[in-house]
């Protein structure tokens, strides 16, 4: 690279964010490969009502995703310490949560608070290994109005899950695999 260590920083703080950003999109749209591409196969995650390693968090999400109907994942401030082929992490979040509840009624979420996140370096890629999820807020809303039609109307398309969201068709015509 360049050999300034101010850039290097740089470069490190942007793999990161990168970081941060892909598990939203794997988390939103369904995509347990991308959302895998986030942590160590060896991380554990604290995530509120999982606690345990990362791939089991994974599969607890994978599971979870028929149930859920829609999810928004937004990262606000980003801190970040590097210290060598480590960082310590906090990520403020917004998160909105529609998905189906144990009795089959439609359950809606509006949770906010902060990933407390020991990233890793390992060969050049930078990926979590120790994840805490901390919740500031907590706010149960109350059911939709009307189907998601009468809702979204004329806003088209919507988004969706993996590999339906306009996202993955975007993707693919612009690497000319799309028929």
């Amino acid at each position: 690279m360049s050999g300034d260590p101010r850039i290097e920083q740089i470069i490190d703080r942007e793999m990161i964010r990168d970081c941060l950003f892909r598990y939203c999109r794997g988390i939103d749209r369904s995509d347990e490969a991308t959302l895998r591409s986030t942590y160590w196969p060896d991380a554990v995650d604290n995530h509120g009502p999982y606690r345990g390693s990362a791939d089991g968090f994974i599969a607890w999400a994978v599971e979870a995703f028929p149930a859920t109907e829609r999810n928004i994942h937004q990262i606000h401030n980003i801190l970040i310490e590097l210290d060598g082929e480590q960082a310590f992490v906090e990520s403020y979040f917004t998160a909105l949560s529609s998905q189906l509840g144990k009795a089959g009624n439609m359950v809606r979420w509006h949770l906010a608070g902060r990933y407390l996140d020991r990233f890793e370096k390992r060969a050049t890629e930078w990926r979590v290994a120790d994840r805490l999820v901390v919740f500031d807020w907590a706010e149960r809303l109350p059911p939709p109005n009307g189907s998601e039609a009468d809702r979204f109307g004329p806003r088209q398309p919507i988004g969706s899950r993996f590999p339906d969201d306009p996202l993955y068709t975007l993707r693919s015509l612009e690497k000319g695999t799309h028929s």
